[in-house]
């Protein structure tokens, strides 16, 4: 029976202890991972690590009655944040987990406010979504008991607003769109979509938990960025995480509303228990009040020209990868990625069977299924393995090329989110 030991470890016995377990981990601090993790200067890290362990034992829950630090930390955050976003309101703002629970509440206040509006009962109402959008979406609709519709999307990777409108009917509750996607680094056409709610008076969710503390600083730099956050007209809630291009510590994503009438749809209100009234802006209750303080810390401690600094970095560093994957026999960069994620397919060769011998040579491969391409979100960790990384790349598929000419199968990776 595995149980507790019956005398506690030690502190050296444990930090050896953990030292064993990490010895099978992909080596992310030197940009062999291709998500999970983000990276900035080593000052911006210590930062926000710093702040972090200061709360370590607060909890966010109670920011409102016990801990003031906490709730002016937040309310600080969701301002300058909400600020940078174009959000229409000051208390429209939701501090939250991650990306799915921001993209769960959003979905939830959209279907809390169409339901009521349209007089759906429950088990009622869909969403339409891109084919390429996030799967927290299918998640909350599961969850929420209502239909998620997912369309096509054009030969760019980008929702086709066309499409879209062909999905909707007097039962939509919500349309999203993606700033940008995952799978292509693409920004949808948010205008567009936005026209489109506004025609059907359906919600609109833009999705830009991954551009959407980059895309600002990205265009402020001079690359063209299609318009995108709350200053569209129709968009009614836009989900950004901090922990992504924000540099902070996990857990820390933001949600703006637009208005404070539709961000407290979102929240959640009890009264029929022994200790009264029970409210939460969130899905969870406790909630580590770390991530705050290392959310704010770190946002004041890069500031705006921080943020430029390190997009002016990460851009150039894109273009320096698309332009030498494109020097890899067969291989292209899908579409036109507006930030820095991209895929690359190639036309000659099985990039499964290549990611599998890039997963030998110590790489954690990210991999798309439609089209079959290689995947990459790139960060400051990925700076100084590039020449490494394409290096093993153009060997790999070498290889490849030889097993495929001598008629062998090789292995083949997984596509694994």
């Amino acid at each position: 029976m595995n149980t507790l030991p019956e005398k506690g470890m030690s502190q050296a016995a444990i930090s050896d202890a953990l030292d064993a377990f990490v010895k099978d981990d992909i080596d992310w601090q030197s940009g062999r991972s291709p998500l999970y993790v983000f990276g900035t200067d080593p000052q911006a890290h210590e930062v926000g690590r710093d702040a972090f362990f200061r709360f370590y034992s607060e909890n966010a829950l109670g920011a409102n009655r016990a801990f003031p630090s906490v709730k002016a930390m937040q309310e600080d955050v969701l301002k300058k944040c909400g600020a940078l976003l174009n959000a229409p309101t000051s208390d429209g703002g939701v501090f939250t987990s991650g990306g799915t629970e921001s993209i769960f509440l959003a979905t939830r206040a959209a279907r809390d406010e169409g339901r009521a509006r349209k007089g759906i009962g429950k088990g009622g109402g869909n969403i339409v979504v891109p084919f390429t959008a996030h799967p927290a979406f299918r998640k909350a609709a599961e969850s929420l008991d209502i239909e998620e519709r997912r369309i096509a999307v054009d030969e760019s990777g980008r929702a086709d607003p066309r499409q879209m409108q062909d999905a909707i009917d007097d039962d939509t509750l919500m349309l999203a769109g993606s700033a940008p996607c995952f799978p292509y680094g693409v920004i949808d056409p948010i205008t567009e979509l936005g026209e489109l709610a506004q025609r059907f008076n359906i919600w609109l969710h833009v999705d830009a938990c991954v551009g959407g503390y980059l895309a600002p600083f990205v265009r402020d730099i001079g690359y063209p960025v299609p318009p995108f956050d709350m200053g569209v007209a129709g968009v009614a809630s836009l989900s950004a995480d901090l922990h992504k291009y924000g540099y902070c510590p996990k857990p820390a994503s933001t949600l703006f509303f637009s208005s404070s009438k539709r961000a407290d749809r979102a929240s959640f209100k009890f009264n029929e228990w022994p200790c009264g009234s029970f409210r939460t802006p969130t899905l969870v209750g406790t909630r580590p009040a770390g991530g705050v303080a290392g959310a704010w810390a770190v946002l004041h401690h890069l500031g705006m020209q921080g943020y430029r600094d390190i997009a002016t970095r990460v851009m150039a560093m894109r273009d320096q990868y698309v332009a030498d994957i494109e020097t890899v026999p067969g291989f292209g960069v899908f579409g036109h990625p507006d930030l820095a994620i991209i895929a690359f397919t190639n036309a000659q060769s099985n990039v499964f069977q290549i990611a599998a011998l890039m997963r030998e040579r110590g790489w954690l491969p990210g991999l798309t299924q439609e089209p079959p391409a290689l995947h990459i979100m790139l960060s400051l960790l990925h700076e100084t393995c590039r020449e490494q990384y394409i290096e093993d790349l153009r060997w790999s598929t070498a290889e490849v090329a030889k097993n495929q000419a001598a008629g062998k199968a090789g292995a083949k990776a997984k596509v694994q989110y």
